[in-house]
């Protein structure tokens, strides 16, 4: 295991395993220096698959990669998932894969349940957190997440254990007044999450944002990403890829499996 990933400290079970990489230790080079795993972004594919291939042997189960699209869908993968659906969250309660989201600014969330019986993996960028009408990627995630499996088994929202991973921090994401306006339209309360910035614009809390969305959701145990500049991707560019810094970038992965 790369010493360089972010492990999530956090009371998961013993058989849920999560991780979320960072740009070091890879096969690319240039901007994507070095460990790439986005295919769609440019980089030569003989070292995309290379460090596809070092984060399986790493994790010791098969990565599902997804075909992120900003939108809010939560794909529910077995052994069969391909890679390369069109999703922004994925769950299983199946052993050998690894629900799998891809990142460079935007918020990875990570979320299994406290007996360690399901685990998933959110696309959180605003967009895909906004949704439509309030209803977004966290609140599909976490709706898949409780709905009762074949076996007959479902859980509340209480029972959820989430990880927000490294993302764009407040003092990094401007964005205009109609993000803002999203947000504050479906619960003014989010409007202490954005402050004027020095441009005209907004600096909007992504992080802050997520886990707004998972307290009304009922989701109560939240760890990781606190907002602070520790977590910024922007702002650390020796250990994290983004766009929003550099244009051309590669991309992390955050993933998250049973054992």
């Amino acid at each position: 295991m790369n010493l360089d990933w972010l492990q999530p400290q956090w009371p998961a079970p013993a058989r849920v395993k999560a991780l979320c990489t960072s740009r070091r230790g890879g096969a690319s080079c240039g901007s994507y220096d070095s460990f790439n795993l986005g295919d769609h972004v440019g980089d030569a594919a003989v070292a995309v698959a290379a460090n596809r291939t070092a984060l399986a042997h790493a994790l010791g189960v098969r990565p599902v990669f997804l075909s992120q699209v900003h939108g809010t869908h939560a794909l529910a993968l077995d052994a069969a998932s391909p890679d390369g659906q069109a999703a922004d969250a994925a769950l299983s309660d199946q052993t050998g894969i690894a629900c799998t989201i891809m990142v460079a600014d935007c918020l990875p969330v990570l979320l299994t349940d406290t007996q360690g019986r399901k685990v998933a993996a959110a696309h959180a960028g605003w967009r895909g957190l906004a949704g439509r009408d309030g209803d977004g990627v966290l609140e599909q995630t976490v709706k898949a997440f409780c709905a009762p499996s074949h076996a007959g088994i479902g859980f509340i929202a209480t029972e959820i254990i989430a990880w927000l991973g490294p993302c764009i921090g407040p003092q990094a994401f401007e964005v205009g007044d109609e993000v803002r306006q999203v947000f504050v339209a479906h619960d003014p309360a989010a409007a202490a999450l954005f402050t004027v910035a020095a441009t005209g614009k907004w600096r909007a809390d992504l992080a802050g944002l997520a886990r707004q969305r998972l307290a009304a959701l009922g989701v109560r145990q939240v760890f990781g990403n606190d907002s602070s500049p520790a977590w910024c991707t922007v702002s650390q560019p020796s250990r994290f890829f983004s766009h929003r810094r550099d244009g051309i970038s590669g991309r992390m992965a955050a993933c998250i499996w049973l054992v």
